[in-house]
């Protein structure tokens, strides 16, 4: 699976869902686009050998879901959610009294699943329940879609925020980046 994040840090992200050596060599031999991630299932030791020079690991994470449930959601005082939905993928955003952006995520729905992907909070507005109230208007969008299991790729940050949501780890998530060295 593709996904163009389009992002100067990382254009492309594969997932490789049937993880094997051929394969990820094979696609390792095709890519020449500079920050382009090929992300898989298995733990970092046995993905290492599959890369050349030039791609670098990248830290640890997560494959993560939970059976999905309506979710109370309540911004702190100074702070405004909005919530769309476009083309299947749904979006949140917390603003702040002065209208800055304070945290954000999105979903992409699948059917009955819903896979969670770029939950941010803004640094000068972490440690106040933001990620939590992102996760949780996310989980209702979902919800009200016909959601009813969730899958997200975690950080080791992110996995603490998860867990105390419910969310079990169901595999590690091993990534590399590509990073053409200079010739």
């Amino acid at each position: 699976m593709s996904i163009r994040v389009g992002l100067p840090t990382q254009t492309v992200r594969h997932v490789l869902l049937d993880t094997d050596a051929g394969t990820a060599r094979g696609l390792v031999g095709t890519i020449t686009e500079p920050a382009t991630w090929i992300k898989g299932f298995v733990e970092p030791d046995v993905m290492e050998p599959w890369f050349t020079r030039g791609w670098e690991p990248d830290d640890p994470g997560f494959l993560m879901a939970v059976d999905l449930s309506p979710s109370v959601v309540r911004a702190p005082d100074g702070y405004t959610v909005t919530a769309g939905t476009a083309d299947g993928v749904l979006s949140v955003r917390v603003l702040a009294g002065d209208g800055e952006l304070a945290a954000r995520g999105q979903a992409g729905l699948a059917g009955g699943a819903c896979v969670f992907d770029q939950i941010i909070t803004e640094e000068a507005h972490q440690r106040r329940g933001l990620g939590t109230l992102v996760m949780g208007a996310l989980t209702n969008a979902a919800v009200e879609n016909g959601a009813a299991t969730g899958v997200l790729g975690a950080t080791v940050q992110g996995r603490a925020l998860y867990e105390t949501l419910d969310w079990k780890v169901l595999a590690p998530l091993t990534g590399f980046i590509h990073r053409p060295v200079a010739a």
